[in-house]
This record gives C-alpha cells, structure tokens and sequence, in this order.
C-alpha cells in the first residue's frame, strides 16, 4: 500500500510545546522524496526555471524540489543572515504576530527569463510570499506559483501568488493541545 505524501504529513506531524514540528518527515528520506515530489506535482509542466525557498525550512524543500525538477535554487535570506553580493530587498506586511520581515535575495540570481516556484513548509497570512513576489518582479523574473506544506491563509492572498498547492490545511493538523 502506498501513503501519500498528505498522510504522511498527517501522521508524522507534531506539536512540542505550542510550536510545530515537522522535523520527523524531514528525517525519513522516503517520506520527505514522497513529499517533494507532491509539491511538485502541479508545476512539472509549468516551464519552472528556478525554486525559491524562504529561510530556514524553505532553504530545506526549495533546494529538494530543485533538485527533484533540475533546476537552480535561490535563496531568499532574512535580515541577519550573511548574504554577498548585491541584493534586492523586500518588506514583509506585518505577520501573524504584527513583526514585519526584511527579506533579500541575490540581484544575480533571476532573469528576466526565470519562471519562479516559490516553496516554503507553512504560511499564515502570506505576508512573507507577497515579499518574495515582489523581489522576484524586481528582478524581471515571473512567480508562477507556490508550493507548502501546511496552508494557515485565511485572505485572498492566495490568488496573488499564482498557483497556489498545499498538501494540508492548518485545520486538518492534530490539535495543539495534543503536544
């Protein structure tokens, strides 16, 4: 019998102490193939040239789905992390608890060209992925869409990152009080 990559989530997914915990899929190399690969699954026909992935577990699926699709990964670094070069740089809109986020990527690593997914394991109000959108507009390069792991989104945000995948919904995950 096979398990999808949705189960999968479902069953190795837990909270510790209030936060979410995601790690146990990462660590099955099986389960974490099943999962790249159904992050994927809508946009193998979508002419993606590059994967973006917003650090730290963006950096962890956005470099496995780029190897998965054979194509270049690029980084997007918050504001203290060590970053060379000349970068495009972005604000967030406040996130889900009102703190807003400098994000950069390299000006060199999109052209004009690039047809952009965009990978990260959750969002909440999307205010992160509405940063990136923008850095890779400033870059002449196109967001084709989004591929996460859990969708908390409760705006019509969604529509502004192209298509938009998620493998489950916050409300489908076990219950805080349950870790």
């Amino acid at each position: 019998m096979t398990i999808s990559a949705r189960e999968l989530l479902l069953e190795r997914f837990r909270w510790i102490g209030g936060h979410a915990d995601m790690w146990p899929l990462f660590r099955d190399g099986d389960a974490f193939k099943v999962v790249v690969r159904a992050l994927i699954d809508p946009f193998r026909d979508a002419g993606v040239t590059a994967v973006c992935g917003i650090e730290s577990r963006g950096f962890l699926l956005g470099g496995a789905v780029a190897m998965e699709l054979g194509v270049g990964f690029v980084a997007v670094r918050k504001a203290a992390g060590m970053f060379p070069g000349e970068k495009l740089i972005g604000e967030t809109e406040p996130d889900y608890c009102g703190l807003r986020h400098t994000l950069r990527i390299q000006r060199a690593a999109l052209s004009p060209d690039d047809r952009v997914l965009l990978v990260d394991d959750w969002i909440e109000t999307g205010s992160q992925a509405l940063a990136v959108r923008e850095l890779v507009a400033a870059a002449g390069a196109k967001l084709v869409g989004c591929a996460v792991l859990v969708d908390q989104m409760q705006s019509d945000s969604k529509a502004a990152l192209g298509e938009f995948h998620a493998l489950v919904t916050a409300d489908e995950l076990p219950d805080a009080s349950m870790g």
